[in-house]
C-alpha cells in the first residue's frame, strides 16, 4: 500500500468481493517496472494514497460479478494497465492510446500487489480482461502489458522488413524492443548502453547483432561506422535520457525514425533538436506513451506463440512480502525483470 514517497506498507486489508459488473482475480504476478520506482520515490499526480500499487497483471479469476458474461471462476486472465474511456473522440478515432480520460490499475484502481484484486468494469467495458493462452505461464504473461506499449511504439515508428534499428537502453523495454524488432523482421539490430556491464548481461539473452558501450565510445560514431555512413532507419530511446535523445537523431539515416520512448525528468524535459537535419533528411520524431487494449491482446499473442519470448527475462522471482525489495532491485539496476509470483 502505498501512502507516500518512501512510504510502502505490507498491510492485511479486508478482503475485496466482487460487485456487479465487476471480476474477482487472485493475483499470481504482478512484475514490476521503473515506473513503481518513480512512485516510490517521487509519488504520481494521479495516485490518491493509500493505493495498492502494482500494474503488470496476471491472475486467476475467483469470482464474477452479477451481469459479467463470458467469464467464469478457475479462468486465467491477464488485464490492461491503462484504462481508456472508449468514448471520447480520440477513443472512437482509434487512437484509446492517448485516451485524454485514461485511467489506470494501480493508481486509481487497487492494483496488483496484493493476494486478490477486483478487475473494474471500465476495464471489461474496454476489453481489457484477456485470457491467458493454454500452456503460457502467468509470469509470461504478466508481461503482456510492458510489451503492449512496445508495440505501439514500434507500430508508430513503422519497424520493418530490413530495417537496422538501434535500441538505446538495454533494461527490461530495450531487451523487449530487440526481441519485437527482431519478429518484426529488422535486418539488424544495435543495442547501446552506457552501463557495459548490464549491456554483457542484456545481449547475452537478446543477442543483437552488434552492442555499443556508450561510456566507452561515442554512439552515433560507432552507429554511422557499423552502418557504412548511412545511419539507422529507427532509433528507440528506450532510456530517460535527454542526451540519448539527441544523440538518437544523429544517428539516423534519411527518413529514418526517432522514436522517444522514455520520457524524461519532469524538471528537465527539453532536448536541442537540429531541426535543418530533420528538414533536410526527411527524419521523423514520434512519441509513444502506453498502449490500447487491443495492442496489449496482440502482445499476449506475440508471448504465446513465441514470437517474443519473455520467459528468459524474468531473472527474478520474490514473494509479495518482498516487494520492497522487488523495487529496490529494480532501481539499483541489478535485474532484466523481476516478478512478484503468489
Amino acid at each position: 500500500m502505498f501512502y507516500a514517497p518512501g512510504d510502502i506498507r505490507l498491510e492485511d486489508v479486508e478482503e475485496p468481493r466482487a460487485a456487479a459488473g465487476e471480476v474477482k482475480i487472485r493475483v499470481r504476478n504482478c512484475s514490476t517496472c521503473g515506473t513503481d520506482v518513480k512512485i516510490f520515490h517521487s509519488g504520481h499526480p494521479n495516485m490518491t494514497p493509500p493505493q495498492v500499487m502494482g500494474h503488470e497483471i496476471a491472475g486467476e479469476i475467483t469470482e464474477v460479478g452479477a451481469g459479467v458474461d463470458g467469464w467464469a471462476a478457475g479462468d486465467r486472465v491477464q488485464v490492461i494497465a491503462a484504462i481508456p474511456d472508449g468514448t471520447c473522440p480520440d477513443c472512437l478515432a482509434g487512437r484509446m492510446s492517448v485516451c485524454p480520460n485514461q485511467l489506470s490499475m494501480g493508481y486509481q484502481f487497487p492494483g496488483g500487489f496484493a493476494e486478490y484484486m477486483i478487475v473494474p468494469g471500465n476495464v471489461l467495458r474496454v476489453d481489457g480482461l484477456n485470457r491467458i493462452p493454454d500452456g503460457l505461464s502467468f509470469a509470461e504473461a504478466s508481461l503482456a502489458e510492458p510489451l503492449a506499449c512496445v508495440l505501439n511504439g514500434q507500430e508508430l515508428a513503422r519497424v520493418g522488413p530490413g530495417d537496422t534499428v538501434v535500441v538505446v537502453g538495454s533494461g527490461p523495454i530495450g531487451c523487449l524492443h530487440v526481441r519485437l524488432a527482431r519478429s518484426r523482421g529488422a535486418s539488424r539490430i544495435i543495442l547501446v548502453d552506457l552501463n557495459g556491464a548490464r549491456l554483457a548481461e542484456a545481449a547475452a539473452l537478446v543477442k543483437p547483432d552488434i552492442t555499443i558501450d556508450s561510456s566507452a565510445a561515442d554512439p552515433v560514431a560507432a552507429v554511422l561506422e557499423a552502418t557504412g555512413g548511412r545511419g539507422a532507419d529507427v532509433v528507440i530511446t528506450a532510456a530517460a535520457s535527454g542526451t540519448a535523445q539527441e544523440q538518437g537523431l544523429r544517428m539516423l539515416a534519411r527518413q529514418g525514425r526517432l522514436s522517444l520512448f522514455g520520457g524524461l525528468p519532469k524538471d528537465k524535459p527539453d532536448i536541442i533538436v537540429d531541426s535543418n537535419l530533420v528538414h533536410y533528411r526527411e527524419l521523423t520524431i514520434v512519441g509513444v506513451n502506453g498502449s490500447s487494449p487491443a495492442q496489449n491482446k496482440r502482445a499476449l499473442q506475440l508471448i504465446a506463440s513465441g514470437a517474443v519470448p519473455v520467459l528468459d527475462l524474468i531473472t527474478h522471482r520474490l514473494p509479495l512480502d518482498r516487494v520492497l525489495d522487488a523495487i529496490d532491485i529494480v532501481a539499483r539496476g541489478e535485474a532484466i525483470k523481476v516478478t512478484i509470483e503468489q
